[in-house]
Parts: structure tokens; C-alpha cells; sequence
């Protein structure tokens, strides 16, 4: 045994050969390693031709945090001081005196339920409660535009030489959904100052104070999200429900939809989705635009509060609207709704002088988060 012993102590020592070792050691070497550094923001100008439809051009610059010229820094404060207070005064007034008249006109009233898919309005009520809301509504929406300093709205129509803009004629079917391109918030103001209509919002409106029972009394379709389920209506469901009731029943409150699904700096048309066209019923086209001199009132790529905030500390505020005739889809349209939704896009697009686009809310969040990291980067 020492022997054996001995003659395993008595041989070389043998040195592993470099070319046998694991060529995936668990444990790597450490060697210095220099840091990858990240890529490059993409420039301003990149961003701005990429996303040229969410691109603000006014004096405000990207996102309102433009340097502003010394007038306009003039200007500013002095609207902030004076024209901001009292058009949040007036402005809240105007939204408490219609909640106030909702909430009289739907006293001692159900409203209407549908348990499946969680909607609840009072859009089809009738008689002087229907007449009350119904005017009240339009009267004070427009008022709140003038509070905003829409003094004067440039209203046309296009292609209806002998019919009037607001009355087409009688033989003609009426449509169940307004379509319009959509640019800031102050469209749903329009809307409701010229014909009222149902809109779809997000289901947590309907619970906030005061424009909770005022989206309620407007009949909105209510969205949290689209829902295939048996016990559930999608969205898509209600909408076309409420489109092809509207066009079959003049009493009932016509839809208003913005096919694009976000909005742009009003020179562009996005593409449209489908749902204001399932219903295979004639829409009629509404174009949006709003000229400025300073401030654009297009809410694109600028925070919702910094958006408010400038649109009312602006003296005078500029609307132009385009009606277009009643547009009455073909076989082909109606077997085929993205044809359908196309050609109308196309339509206003053409009438409104509007730049054609293929991005969308995607491209936008992009854009978006592009301009935020840039931002970071900056005040770092």
C-alpha cells in the first residue's frame, strides 16, 4: 500500500491541456467589459416627420413646452390673471345649471337599464323631460363654447345647393350616425351645441359628479372593454343597435362617433375603424378644423390640464365646420365595411383638404413616449 502510495507521489503532476477545458465554463473570466451604451434619442425632426399628424405647429411648440417670444409670455400672464378665473367661474356654472336641469327632468324617472351589458341612460325619454334636456343641452353647449372664446363658428355645407344644413329633405333616409374627424375636446361641445347626439365614453364617466348624469340624459354608450362573452354585449353590439334605432326612429338620439379613435393636429385624417359602419346605414360626414394665430386647440401631443389650461387663457378662439350630404352606402359598401369606411374617409378627406394618414393610436403612444423620454433627458 505505501508502495503504490509512493508511486503515485513519485509521478509528474500533470497540467490540464488548455484545449481540453469547457469550452462553456459556468463561471466566466473577469474581464473588464465596457458598457453598451444606449442608442441615441431619435431627433425632433425625425419624430416630427415620422408622426407628422400629431406634430404641433403653433407658438407652443412640442407638447406647449415651447420657449415662448416675450409678447406671448406678456399675454399669458396676463389672461392667466384675468380671462383664466373667470372662465372656470362661468364654465362651472354652466355645468352645474344643466346637471341641475338633468336632475329635474329625471326625477321620479327609471332610467333606461340593460343588465347584460351595464348601460344605463335617460336618452329615451319623452315628452317635455326629452324636449327640456334636448334644448337646454344644446343651448348651453353652446354657451360653454363662448365661455371658451368660440365667438363665431363658420359653418358650410357641401354638395346641398336646395336643401338647407340642418334640414335635408324629407325623402331622404335619415342617418343614424354622425361621423367626424376629431382633433380636441372642444368637438364634443360642437356636437352637442348642433344636434345633441349619444356618444361612446369610458364607463367611469358615467360615475364621476355632475358629467356622470350628464352623459346619462346625453344616452353615451358606455365602454369598459369589448366583451364577446355570452352574458356580455360588446360594444360593437350596442353602438349598432343604437345606430340602426336612430335611423329607423326619428325620436331616438343619433349617434356621434369618431371613426379614427384619437385625435390628430387637425391636418390629417387617420384611418377609419369599422364601427360607425356595421349598421350598413347612411352616415353624414362632419369636418372639424380650427385656424389659430398662437395657441392651436388641437390636443394631440400636449398634456389634457397644460391643453385646457392655454385654450382658456386665449382671447379668441376660431371653429370652422363642414357639412357634408348624407352619405348612402352602396351593395358593395354595405357587404364590406372597411370599403365602406374607407370611401367616406377618402370623401372628407378630399372636402376637407386633409392629408391622408396610415398611423394610429399606436404610432401615437409611441410618439408619445418618444417626446416624454426626451423631456426627461432634457430637465436631467
Amino acid at each position: 500500500m505505501a508502495s503504490e502510495l509512493q508511486d503515485l507521489s513519485s509521478k509528474p503532476q500533470s497540467h490540464p491541456d488548455p484545449h481540453d477545458q469547457d469550452d462553456h465554463p459556468l463561471l466566466s473570466p473577469t474581464t473588464p467589459t465596457t458598457p453598451t451604451p444606449p442608442p441615441p434619442l431619435p431627433t425632433i425632426e425625425e419624430l416630427e416627420k415620422k408622426y407628422a399628424a400629431y406634430v404641433r405647429q403653433d407658438v407652443y411648440g412640442t407638447m406647449g413646452c415651447g420657449e415662448l417670444p416675450l409678447t406671448e409670455k406678456l399675454l399669458l400672464g396676463f389672461a392667466v390673471v384675468t380671462l383664466l378665473p373667470l372662465r372656470v367661474v362661468l364654465a362651472t356654472t354652466v355645468v352645474v345649471l344643466y346637471y341641475l336641469i338633468c336632475r329635474v327632468c329625471t326625477l321620479f324617472v327609471v332610467p333606461n337599464r340593460e343588465e347584460e351589458d351595464g348601460q344605463e341612460d335617460y336618452a329615451h325619454l319623452g315628452g317635455w323631460r326629452r324636449s327640456v334636456l334636448y334644448w337646454s343641452g344644446r343651448v348651453l353647449s353652446r354657451v360653454m363654447l363662448f365661455v371658451f372664446g368660440f365667438y363665431w363658428i363658420q359653418e358650410s355645407c357641401r354638395g346641398l345647393d336646395q336643401v338647407d344644413c340642418n334640414e335635408q329633405s324629407e325623402e331622404l333616409e335619415r342617418p343614424g350616425v354622425i361621423v367626424s374627424n376629431h382633433v380636441s375636446h372642444m368637438d364634443i361641445l360642437y356636437h352637442m351645441s348642433s344636434s345633441f347626439p349619444s356618444f361612446v365614453a369610458k364607463r367611469s364617466v358615467g360615475k364621476l359628479p355632475l358629467v356622470g348624469l350628464i352623459s346619462k340624459c346625453l344616452g353615451c354608450v358606455y365602454v369598459q372593454r369589448e366583451s364577446k362573452s355570452s352574458s356580455t354585449k360588446g360594444v360593437s353590439a350596442v353602438v349598432n343597435e343604437r345606430i340602426q334605432e336612430a335611423h329607423k326612429d326619428k325620436s331616438a338620439p343619433m349617434m356621434m362617433l369618431f371613426p379614427e379613435g384619437t385625435t390628430t393636429n387637425g391636418d390629417y385624417i387617420l384611418p377609419f375603424k369599422t364601427g360607425a359602419f356595421l349598421a350598413k346605414t347612411p352616415v353624414l360626414p362632419v369636418i372639424l378644423k380650427y385656424p389659430y394665430e398662437r395657441f392651436s386647440p388641437a390636443w394631440e401631443s400636449i398634456s389634457g390640464a397644460r391643453h385646457v389650461i392655454l385654450l382658456l387663457c386665449q382671447f379668441v378662439n376660431y371653429m370652422t365646420v363642414t357639412r357634408l350630404p348624407v352619405y348612402y352606402p352602396s351593395q358593395e359598401e354595405k357587404d364590406n365595411p372597411k370599403l365602406y369606411a374607407e370611401n367616406v374617409r377618402r370623401l372628407m378627406a378630399r372636402e376637407g383638404k386633409l392629408i391622408i394618414s396610415d398611423i394610429g393610436l399606436a404610432e401615437k403612444r409611441v410618439y408619445h413616449a418618444a417626446l416624454n423620454g426626451r423631456l426627461r433627458q432634457k430637465e436631467d
